[in-house]
C-alpha cells in the first residue's frame, strides 16, 4: 500500500515542481495581467474537462483490468462520451463569458473558444489515459506523461514569450497536452490494449448495466469534490482583478501539492483495503501515522518560510499571497482526516454517505469563500479551505476511529440463517458489482444473521454506547461553540453602532462587519452544520440553530442602523390602513399613528419570515422527517430569505398564507395517518 502511495506522490511531485518552474518562468516573461488572465483560463479548463475526466476515471480503473477482448471498446466508449460532454460544457461556458468577468476576456472570439474547447477535450483524455494506464497495470507510464507534458509546457512558456505575451501563458499549456496524449495514446491502443486482449481473450467483458451502476454511486461525490478544488478560484477571479488572481492561484498550486499528498494515500488505502477487508484498520492506522511524518514538516516549512518559497516570484507574489500559502498549509491536516474517511467509505461501499460528505465540503469551503473574499481579500479564499476542513475532520474523525476499532469478524458455523446469507450477499455483490460491496455485503448479511449467534449488536452495545459517549461529548462541544459565537457576534455590533447608511447588500455588509463579529458567524455556520451530521444531536440543538442564524442575519443591519425594506405589493395599503387604525386606537395620536405604521410595515416581514421557517418546521415534522433534515432545511431557508428579503417584502403575505397552507396539509395528513394506524390496530 505504501509503495503505491509513494509512485503516486512522486508522480505527483514531479508534476509540482516542474508546474513550480512553469509560473515561475510565466511570472519572469509576462504581465501580472497575462499571468492571472492565463491562470484564470487554465483554472476553467480543468474544471470543465473533469466534468467528465474525474467522475469516470474510477470506473475505468474498476473496469479496464476485466474488460477483456472489450477493453479497446471500452476505452474508445470512455473517451467519446467524455469528449462530447466536455464539448457542450465548453458551449455553454463560451456563450456565457460575459458573466465570468474580465479576466476570461481573451477567450472572445470563435478562433480563441476553438482552441480552448479542444484544449479542454485534451485535458480531459489527459485524465483519462492516467486512469487507463492503471488499469492496464502500466501505471509506470504515468510519471512519465506527466514529466513530458510538464517540460512541454515550460518549454513552450518560453518560447510563446515574445510571440504570445497574452495568451502565451494558456497555449503553452494546452500545446503541451499532445506531448503526452499522443504518444501514450498510440501505445495503449497499439501495443497494451492488444496484449490484454489477447491474454484475457475468454473473461467475460463487463455489463453496461454494472458500469452505469458503479458510476451512478462514485460520481456524485467526485463531482462535489471537483466543483471544491476548481471553483475556488475561479470565485477569486470573478472577484478580484488579474493580478490578484495570479498572487492567489500562484499559492493555490503551491499549497494544493499537499492535498494531492493526502489523496494519493487514501487511494492506496482504498486498494488495499478492498483487496483486503480485514485488514482496513491496519491500514488507516499506518496511513494516518505515514501522513503525519510526510506532511506535517512540510506543512510546518510553508507556514514559517512561505514569503521565501513564493519570492522566487517576485515581490507582490511573496507580499499578498503569503498568508494564502500559509493557510491552505495549514489546511492539509485535517484534510488527511477527511481523505481518510473517503477512502474507508469507498471500502465499505457507503457510496450514499461519501456523496453527502463531499456534498458538504464543496459547499462549506465554497459558501465560506463567498462570505470571507469580501473582508480578508484572496486570503479569505485560504481562511475558507482551513475553517472548512477543520469541520469536515471533526465531522469525519468518529467514522475514521470506528473503522481504526474495527476487528475482522468471527467465523462462525452456519445455522438457519445461512440460506438469508447467502441471499444477502449476492443481492450486494450485484447491486454494487465490486469486491469491497461484496465485502459489505457480507458484514450486512452477518450482522442480519447476529441475533441467531447471540451477538452484541443491539442499541446497548459496547460499541454503540462507545459510540453514544463520544456524541455527547461533541454535542457537549457545539453548545460551547455557540455559546461563543454569541459572545462574539453581538457585543461588537453593539459598540459600532449607527454607520450612516440607509441600505447595504451582502458583501457590503461584510466590509463593515467587525472580525470579531465575523468569526461568530462562522462559528455559528459550523455548529449548524456539526450537529446536523451527528446521529444523535439533540432536539434543542436542532431547535436553536436555524433561529439563531435567523437572529443574527436580520439583527445586524438593524444594529449597524440599516432598517429592514418596507412591505410592499398591492395588498400594501389594505394593510398599512388597518394597521394605523389599530395604533392611532392605542396612541390616540394621528401623526404617532403613522410614525408607529411605517415601522410596523418594516418589521412585518421579518416576523412573517419568522413564523414562516416555524410552519416549514412543523410541516416538515408532521411528514415524519428526520429532525436533522428539517434543521438543515429550516437553516437554508433562513439564510435564502435573508439573502432574497427585498423581494420577500414584496410577496411577504401570499408567501405567507401558502406556508400556512401547506402546514395545515401537512397536519391534516398527519392526523388521517395517526387514525388510520388506531383503526388498523
Amino acid at each position: 500500500m505504501f509503495r503505491n502511495a509513494y509512485a503516486l506522490m512522486l508522480s505527483t511531485g514531479v508534476s509540482a515542481a516542474l508546474g513550480l518552474g512553469f509560473w515561475l518562468v510565466a511570472a519572469r516573461y509576462y504581465t501580472e495581467e497575462a499571468v492571472g488572465q492565463g491562470s484564470a483560463a487554465i483554472a476553467a479548463m480543468r474544471l470543465l474537462a473533469s466534468l467528465t475526466a474525474t467522475t469516470m476515471i474510477g470506473a475505468v480503473v474498476r473496469y479496464v483490468p476485466r474488460a477483456g477482448r472489450a477493453t479497446g471498446a471500452l476505452v474508445w466508449r470512455a473517451y467519446a462520451v467524455s469528449s462530447l460532454v466536455v464539448c457542450a460544457a465548453c458551449v455553454v461556458f463560451l456563450a456565457t463569458l460575459d458573466l465570468w468577468g474580465p479576466s476570461y476576456a481573451p477567450l472572445d472570439g470563435v478562433t480563441a473558444g476553438f482552441v480552448f474547447t479542444s484544449a479542454c477535450v485534451a485535458w480531459a483524455l489527459l485524465t483519462l489515459q492516467d486512469g487507463v494506464l492503471t488499469g492496464l497495470r502500466r501505471a509506470f507510464w504515468v510519471p512519465v506523461g506527466n514529466a513530458a507534458f510538464s517540460l512541454g509546457k515550460l518549454l513552450l512558456l518560453a518560447a510563446f514569450a515574445t510571440a504570445m505575451p497574452v495568451l502565451g501563458v494558456f497555449v503553452s499549456w494546452a500545446a503541451a497536452i499532445a506531448l503526452s496524449v499522443l504518444p501514450l495514446g498510440w501505445l495503449i491502443f497499439r501495443r497494451l490494449i492488444p496484449r490484454q486482449a489477447a491474454a484475457d481473450h475468454d473473461r467475460e467483458p463487463p455489463r453496461a448495466r454494472d458500469i452505469g451502476r458503479f458510476l451512478a454511486g462514485d460520481s456524485v461525490g467526485a463531482l462535489f469534490g471537483l466543483a471544491m478544488i476548481n471553483l475556488l478560484p475561479v470565485l477569486v477571479a470573478v472577484r478580484f482583478d488579474a493580478a490578484h488572481n495570479a498572487f492567489f492561484y500562484t499559492a493555490y498550486t503551491v499549497g494544493g501539492t499537499m492535498e494531492f499528498m493526502a489523496i494519493n494515500m487514501a487511494s492506496s488505502l482504498t486498494a488495499h483495503a478492498s483487496h483486503s477487508p480485514d485488514r482496513l484498520a491496519e491500514g488507516v492506522r499506518g496511513a494516518l501515522r505515514r501522513m503525519t511524518v510526510l506532511l506535517v514538516p512540510v506543512v510546518l516549512v510553508l507556514v514559517v518560510f512561505a514569503p521565501q518559497v513564493l519570492a522566487p516570484f517576485g515581490a507582490d507574489y511573496a507580499r499578498h499571497g503569503s498568508t494564502v500559502l500559509r493557510l491552505l498549509a495549514a489546511a492539509a491536516l485535517p484534510r488527511v482526516v477527511v481523505e481518510l474517511y473517503i477512502g474507508v467509505l469507498r471500502v465499505q461501499g457507503r457510496t450514499g454517505v461519501l456523496a453527502a460528505l463531499q456534498g458538504a465540503m464543496c459547499v462549506l469551503v465554497l459558501g465560506s469563500a463567498l462570505f470571507l473574499l469580501g473582508p480578508a481579500g484572496i486570503s479569505g479564499a485560504g481562511l475558507a479551505m482551513l475553517l472548512s476542513m477543520t469541520v469536515m475532520a471533526l465531522i469525519a474523525a468518529p467514522g475514521l476511529r470506528a473503522a481504526l476499532r474495527k476487528r475482522a469478524p468471527r467465523k462462525q458455523a452456519p445455522r438457519r440463517q445461512a440460506p438469508r446469507k447467502q441471499a444477502i450477499r449476492t443481492k450486494g455483490a450485484d447491486a454494487y458489482g465490486t469486491s469491497w460491496a461484496r465485502e459489505a455485503a457480507r458484514l450486512r448479511a452477518e450482522a442480519a444473521a447476529a441475533p441467531a449467534h447471540h451477538l452484541p449488536l443491539s442499541a446497548n452495545s459496547p460499541a454503540s454506547a462507545a459510540s453514544t459517549v463520544d456524541e455527547s461529548r461533541v454535542v457537549t462541544v457545539l453548545w460551547l461553540l455557540l455559546g461563543l459565537a454569541a459572545g462574539l457576534f453581538w457585543p461588537p455590533l453593539v459598540r459600532l453602532g449607527d454607520i450612516g447608511r440607509d441600505q447595504l447588500t451582502g458583501g457590503q455588509l461584510l466590509s463593515v462587519l467587525p472580525p470579531l463579529t465575523l468569526v461568530g458567524g462562522i462559528l455559528l455556520i459550523v455548529v449548524q452544520c456539526a450537529a446536523v451530521s451527528l446521529v444523535r444531536p439533540g432536539p434543542a440543538l436542532l431547535t436553536l440553530g436555524p433561529p439563531a442564524t435567523f437572529a443574527a442575519l436580520h439583527s445586524a443591519p438593524v444594529l449597524l442602523g440599516v432598517r429592514p425594506d418596507r412591505m410592499s405589493g398591492p395588498w400594501h395599503e389594505p394593510v398599512a390602513g388597518l394597521l394605523t387604525d389599530l395604533l392611532n386606537g392605542v396612541s390616540g395620536s394621528v401623526s404617532g399613528g403613522v410614525s408607529d405604521t411605517d415601522g410596523v410595515l418594516r418589521a412585518l416581514p421579518v416576523a412573517l419570515q419568522l413564523l414562516g421557517l416555524g410552519l416549514a418546521a412543523v410541516a416538515l415534522w408532521a411528514l415524519g422527517t428526520d429532525g436533522r433534515v428539517t434543521a438543515g432545511a429550516v437553516w437554508v431557508l433562513a439564510v435564502a430569505g435573508w439573502a432574497a428579503q427585498k423581494q420577500f417584502a414584496a410577496m411577504a403575505l401570499p408567501l405567507s398564507l401558502g406556508v400556512c397552507a401547506g402546514a395545515a396539509i401537512a397536519l391534516v395528513v398527519l392526523v388521517v395517518r395517526r387514525r388510520h394506524r388506531a383503526g388498523t390496530g
